[in-house]
């Protein structure tokens, strides 16, 4: 049986928002097509008439800088970003995180877009945008426009996107300044399947010993790709020493919405992870004129002693 009947190729976005305006219905768009086409065969997405192809839609294919940011198009494969002189400038902590999408394979034909329109909780290009404040760019029917990141989301698989009339069409980052360092971070289990327990991705902006701001994001730390904003407030004009970090520490986790997972590990398993995960790059990022010494970390672990560390 033919997963669908008409296959649409448009070269530019007007001829993309042209087809998804006036072709057979039902449709949906197909970059990478590495999560689609499964979804397809093994019946988790509806069936559909019309497949739209963007993978050579010109305007989302563009990396470069423009307006005094870093634009990435949502067309781009994620390889693509890992290898980006740009992107290893600008966006560390976005090309850790698509180095980690997949297999090779894989990352050679997923998309950036796809894997944010996927509106995961946990999906590691997402989280790695959330932490780099970002903007997302959204071409419909009356044009384009931009909106926060954050706002894309509306719960888990569930995004602002109204399928079949809008298509993401890119994504703008800030320039990284000279005070400035990103990260990403995860734990997933060591299987053929590449489910993420939990993972971290941390923007931090330095003034001398100062941390003068700071954006975590955490996945899944909600229903949504979810910001460690009360944590920020703690760290955020504080000197990066054990008292702050320890309460930062403590912030995070009691707002952090963890669950158990049968196929991926505990809440209190991600509780134990995601505090080590910050504090590991707190530590890698500490001024030199600060050491950060041990003892506030041993003492937070003491204190979570009782939690289970397995996975589940």
């Amino acid at each position: 049986m033919n997963l669908w009947q008409n296959y649409l190729r448009p070269k530019t976005l007007e001829q993309a928002m042209q087809a998804l305006a006036s072709a057979p219905r039902p449709l949906a768009p197909i970059a990478g097509g590495t999560d689609l086409l499964l979804d397809l065969d093994q019946g988790r997405h509806s069936p559909v008439q019309t497949l739209v192809d963007i993978t050579e839609v010109k305007e989302l294919l563009a990396l470069e800088v423009r307006d005094d940011g870093l634009f990435i198009g949502a067309g781009v494969p994620v390889n693509r970003i890992v290898l980006d002189p740009l992107t290893g400038t600008h966006a560390q902590a976005l090309v850790e995180a698509c180095n980690l999408i997949g297999g090779p394979q894989v990352r050679n034909v997923a998309t950036l877009g796809g894997n944010v329109a996927h509106a995961l909780p946990a999906a590691d290009g997402t989280i790695a945008l959330l932490a780099l404040n970002t903007e997302a760019e959204i071409a419909g029917r009356s044009g384009t426009r931009r909106v926060p990141f954050d706002e894309l989301f509306l719960g888990p698989g569930k995004s602002v996107l109204k399928p079949g009339e809008e298509l993401l069409v890119g994504f703008y980052l800030p320039l990284l300044k000279s005070s400035q360092a990103s990260s990403f971070k995860r734990i997933m289990r060591p299987q053929g399947v590449a489910l993420p327990i939990i993972n971290v991705a941390i923007l931090l902006e330095r003034e001398k010993d100062t941390i003068k701001d700071i954006r975590i994001a955490v996945g899944p730390g909600a229903a949504t790709p979810w910001r460690a904003c009360d944590a920020e407030q703690v760290l955020a004009g504080k000197s990066l020493n054990d008292e702050t970090v320890e309460a930062a520490l403590e912030t995070l986790l009691a707002h952090v919405g963890f669950r158990s997972s049968l196929r991926r590990a505990s809440a209190d398993y991600r509780l134990r992870a995601a505090g080590n995960l910050l504090r590991r790059f707190l530590l890698e990022h500490r001024p030199r004129s600060a050491p950060l010494r041990t003892h506030a970390i041993e003492g937070w672990h003491e204190k979570h002693q009782s939690l289970d560390l397995l996975p589940r």
